[in-house]
């Protein structure tokens, strides 16, 4: 077999992957939306029942009240049980609970793209289990470095979970963050631009900081990106091109580590069975 055919063998078992993950995501949101749907008929009921004994049993003069009449109607069974067995997120030790999730922003203006070009910052990333720690290579990658200074600034990235992790059932080996809607699918931060600095082997070393983007779309990156915690080739897309290295960690991988140890999270098959947020990013030129 040829490398051009490992390639493209590669590429299909990522692209089958990641159809399979986009599924479980939407059965879980589904199921999600089912079982609200029922809790919320359950409660309807509940007041109606509520009500109708309370109407039933006034009288125009006070009365002993009636425990039938005045309890709060509660349903039989346990409505809130699907298919899917839920399971408790894990603060891990020297990790705080994550804050609430912020939704969608939105940011002023947009970065230019190349004021990062011929130099290199620093950041330091706050999150929920400590402080990471990353050099920004700008000669490399001018534009994911201007827009990643660019949203930092703009508190953009303040108080998001990092909403995805793969692991050895994926042969991927990535926490993904910068979405502040929690999901992975928010709409970004209203601009996007083209892939750059791409490892020309398909191999982004533990340490990595990359921009996440769609697949057969070379021009959709923007706010999220991984962490690359194991040695991992990533097949290039349908488009030809691979994801754009823009830094490498520096300190704090010992975090990264210790939330890929804790596992997936069952409930969803995707995001960190331990929640790590980011708090806030600070980037500063590099003496």
């Amino acid at each position: 077999m040829t490398k051009e055919q490992d390639r493209a063998r590669e590429r299909r078992r990522w692209e089958k992957r990641e159809k399979k993950l986009a599924e479980r995501r939407a059965q879980s949101v589904r199921d999600r939306q089912a079982i609200l749907a029922v809790v919320g008929v359950l409660v309807v009921v509940g007041g109606f029942i509520f009500l109708a004994n309370f109407l039933t049993n006034r009288t125009d003069t006070p009365a002993t009240p009636d425990p039938a009449a005045t309890a709060t109607s509660e349903p039989t069974g346990d409505a809130t049980t699907s298919a899917t067995p839920t399971v408790t997120p894990t603060i891990l030790a020297g990790c705080t609970t994550p804050p609430a999730v912020p939704g969608a922003k939105t940011v002023t203006g947009q970065p230019d793209l190349a004021s990062a070009q011929g130099k290199t910052f620093v950041a330091t990333m706050k999150t929920t289990c400590g402080d990471i720690t990353m050099d920004l290579n700008g000669t490399a990658a001018p534009q994911a470095v201007s827009s990643f200074s660019f949203l930092s600034k703009q508190n953009y990235y303040n108080d998001s979970p990092c909403h995805r992790l793969t692991g050895d059932a994926q042969g991927i080996w990535v926490l993904q963050c910068g979405d502040p809607t929690g999901t992975g699918s928010g709409a970004g931060p209203g601009y996007h631009f083209g892939v750059e600095n791409v490892p020309a082997n398909d191999v982004y070393p533990r340490g990595t900081v990359a921009l996440a983007r769609q697949s057969g779309d070379p021009n959709s990156n923007r706010d999220q990106f991984f962490i690359v915690y194991k040695d991992t080739t990533l097949p290039k897309s349908t488009d030809g091109n691979g994801y754009t290295i823009f830094g490498t960690v520096t300190a704090g991988m010992d975090i990264v580590d210790k939330i890929a140890a804790a596992g997936i999270n069952p409930n969803d098959q995707s995001s960190p069975l331990a929640p790590i947020s980011i708090l806030s990013v600070d980037v500063q030129p590099k003496a």
